[in-house]
């Protein structure tokens, strides 16, 4: 009953002897009979899933003597395990979490995909029992420990515990030589899309009006027509949006929108509104302050689900393959990342940080086409905007100043005695750690949220990279001064109630980009 909410479509539970297999589904791919938990032919192998396995028709032809009693992507993992044993995993191509038990010798597997798109965790019992799950409230009260199962990692009960069943060239940390070649980025980035269009219920894509968003949106929108969600659905695409009144993202969504002949639904929200949620948003287990700060994605996402819209395409990823976020500016000379798209078949190529080049320029550039343009120029190269500042820039100043009001000094000078791991360095951060910590008291909980100095949503490393940033933490791109169009002038003391963070709008900032003469600055 924990995990009711992940699934309105169904509950399915299994026991045999003492293992459960328990599922709340969200129908997503063969609505009617894709119920769980799922079966191969003799009915003794069973196997719970999260996720959506993108190749499940070339899976299922490659299995000519089993039977499938349903059409969901999730039923070819029964089969794969009796034919192949435990290596059939690196054969899935989707997002996944499952567990699967073989009541043949009472063994079973848990395996979760290769970037831990799907969420999961493993807990312990005094008792000896090992408990799997999607989220922690269905562990924290009979778990002695519980912890995050790592991406890209399988358990097997009888064959040594948890081993890494991931292992894609780019793990090695030579250099990678591929030259860049826009074009194959560009195909691999449309393939990626299009392998998700795959659905038996309506959807849409989230559109903020950034650079992957709007990507997304694009590619969707030139290949819907062809496809079968097409043909149940319409060819017309949906798009959502959400922000404060004026937000830079509502503005930029609705030209995109506009640009692609979506049809387009934007969602307002007011700072209140989005304060008084906080409380709700804590089905997402933790008291990092950037993620709390897309409540406004709760919101949205509870807009989207009233209008009858069960599944969404998003832009998430990018930013962290390609380097994306502003605080890659400030990288020395081999801290930017590995780009690659993040599949089993892409050659990766390096990105090298070159100054005077926007963000993502090698992104930009691949979908930079004259003759057949998928988005206007400067939407193309509109600068990152994460999220919790682009849906305006006010509600992050109203969260701080609304955990001004509950938050005191005297209560900040004894943080690190209330909160010794991943102390709370500010009153916003300490206002959503109490809230959590009713939530969750276990050290397992607490343990399972990772922490350490950031600005702009970098790790602790990156604050040194700049000296201004130290005296200006903050996940907000806008903490990093001298890139963001619109950062912060300076950090304002937060035990000042109701004052928000100042913020200036003429950092000179120039960036050029690839199309001669065009230039982005402030």
């Amino acid at each position: 009953m924990e995990l009711k909410h992940r699934g309105p479509d169904w509950s399915g539970i299994y026991q045999h002897g003492d293992c459960y297999l328990a599922h709340q589904r969200l129908a997503i791919i063969d609505p009617a009979s894709g119920d769980q938990p799922l079966f191969n032919d003799a009915k003794s192998i069973v196997v719970t899933v999260n996720g959506e396995i993108y190749n499940h028709e070339d899976l299922r032809k490659s299995l000519p003597n089993h039977k499938f009693r349903t059409g969901s992507d999730c039923d070819v993992i029964a089969h794969l395990y009796e034919e192949h044993g435990e290596d059939f995993v690196d054969m899935l191509d989707g997002m996944f979490s499952f567990v699967l038990l073989d009541t043949r010798d009472n063994s079973f597997i848990v395996a979760r995909d290769a970037i831990g798109i799907t969420s999961l965790y493993i807990g312990w019992g005094q008792d000896g029992s090992i408990w799997i799950s999607s989220e922690i409230k269905a562990l924290n009260d009979d778990c002695e420990h519980f912890e995050s199962f790592p991406p890209g990692h399988l358990y097997s009960s009888k064959n040594g515990g948890l081993r890494r069943w991931y292992n894609p060239p780019w793990f090695s940390e030579a250099v990678p030589s591929t030259p860049y070649d826009p074009l194959v980025l560009r195909r691999a980035f449309e393939n990626a899309v299009i392998k998700r269009l795959m659905t038996d219920v309506p959807f849409g894509v989230l559109l903020s009006g950034g650079l992957d968003s709007s990507l997304v949106a694009s590619i969707t929108a030139r290949h819907l027509a062809g496809t079968k969600a097409a043909k149940q659905w319409g060819a017309q695409l949906h798009s959502f949006c959400v922000g404060l009144e004026g937000s830079p993202d509502l503005k930029a969504a609705r030209e995109v929108a506009d640009y692609l002949g979506t049809v387009h639904h934007e969602f307002h929200f007011t700072v209140q509104d989005g304060i008084d949620a906080i409380e709700e948003v804590y089905h997402i287990e933790t008291y990092d302050v950037t993620t709390i700060r897309a409540t406004p994605m709760f919101l949205m996402a509870r807009k989207i689900k009233s209008l009858g819209v069960k599944m969404v395409i998003s832009g998430e990823g990018s930013d962290e393959i390609f380097g994306g976020y502003l605080y890659f500016h400030k990288a020395p000379p081999g801290n930017m990342p590995k780009g690659k798209w993040v599949s089993h078949v892409f050659n990766p190529f390096q990105i090298k940080r070159d100054e005077g080049r926007i963000e993502k320029w090698v992104l930009r550039k691949a979908f930079d086409d004259e003759e057949h343009p998928y988005l206007p120029k400067h939407i193309l190269y509109r600068q990152k905007e994460q999220f919790s500042d682009g849906v305006g820039y006010s509600w992050i100043d109203g969260l701080k100043a609304h955990a001004s009001q509950h938050v005191t000094d005297k209560m900040m000078l004894n943080a690190a005695r209330i909160f010794p791991h991943n102390t709370p360095s500010t009153k916003e951060a300490y206002y959503y750690r109490t809230i959590f910590e009713r939530f969750f008291p276990q050290n397992s909980a607490r343990l399972s949220v990772p922490g350490g100095a950031s600005v702009a949503c970098s790790t602790a490393t990156a604050v040194a990279w700049d000296a201004s940033w130290s005296n200006n933490l903050d996940p907000s791109g806008r903490a990093a001064l001298g890139v963001h169009l619109s950062a912060y002038e300076k950090q304002m003391p937060s035990a000042t109630p109701g004052i928000a963070a100042g913020i200036i709008d003429n950092v000179p900032l120039k960036m050029e980009v690839s199309t001669p003469g065009v230039i982005i600055q402030s």
